[in-house]
């Protein structure tokens, strides 16, 4: 089998490192403490025009929920207008009802904003109350994968799930399973029959500024100094397990 390793990039240096590590593709986003949103356009267009692998791009317009205003969904229409504009690989993207089922009728929307590109369903898939029958609802629309972590906080802790929802899949849409995935078990999610997976695989970049006299952000959990970007080391140890189990 042929493996394809998807990096969640958070930047543009990040999805260079992705490249340059080995990885098969990137989803560019930003803002990975609210658990991803969409990145600014110049991030999307250098991505676009420096790599040579495909770029999918994270459309979400802010963090929280997946239920979205009128404005909010209009907002989501035109990133994703200006990202296959741009030239993108693919869209990564989805929208709830306040349920946290599908939004059928949205996310139908916004598959025909995005079209003719790949769609993927975001992880919101794993906070709906019934995967497989979200799943079936995904394959109706048309979307051709959906990222998840099978249900669980991460997808080491879901391969069962995963397994039968690879299984239920059966060819009709990629399960690409995602969250808190690294060299130390992904051998244990070659067992689920999956082929592609997703990982952010970064580290903490060590800041040259002095610390602030306060927390500008308010908050103790997100640093204000380091920040966060793939590394080519993580990246690579998990492609070298990729590729030795091809």
């Amino acid at each position: 089998m042929s493996y394809q390793l998807e990096i969640c990039a958070n930047s543009f240096p990040s999805a260079l490192n992705a490249q340059r590590a080995g990885a098969q593709r990137v989803e560019l986003c930003s803002n990975l403490y609210e658990s991803g949103t969409t990145p600014s356009a110049a991030t999307i267009r250098w991505a676009v025009q420096m790599l040579d692998i495909p770029v999918f791009v994270l459309v979400r317009p802010r963090g929280g929920d997946f239920v979205y205003s009128e404005l909010e969904f209009e907002l989501l229409r035109s990133d994703i207008e200006f990202c296959r504009n741009e030239g993108v690989a693919g869209i990564v993207s989805g929208a709830l009802l306040p349920d946290n089922s599908i939004d059928r009728e949205r996310t139908r929307l916004l598959l025909d904003a995005a079209a003719p590109l790949p769609f993927t369903f975001h992880r919101a898939f794993d906070l709906t109350p019934d995967l497989n029958h979200s799943l079936e609802t995904l394959i109706e629309l048309g979307v051709d994968r959906v990222l998840t972590s099978g249900g669980k906080p991460t997808a080491p802790q879901a391969v069962s799930n995963l397994k039968n929802l690879h299984e239920q899949a059966a060819g009709r849409i990629t399960i690409l399973p995602g969250g808190g995935i690294n060299s130390s078990n992904i051998a244990a999610l070659l067992t689920t029959g999956c082929a592609e997976f997703h990982m952010t695989g970064n580290a903490f970049v060590e800041s040259p500024a002095l610390r602030g006299r306060i927390a500008l952000n308010g908050s103790a959990d997100i640093p204000e100094r380091d920040h966060r970007e793939s590394s080519v080391e993580r990246i690579q140890a998990v492609v070298e397990q990729l590729r030795a189990a091809e």
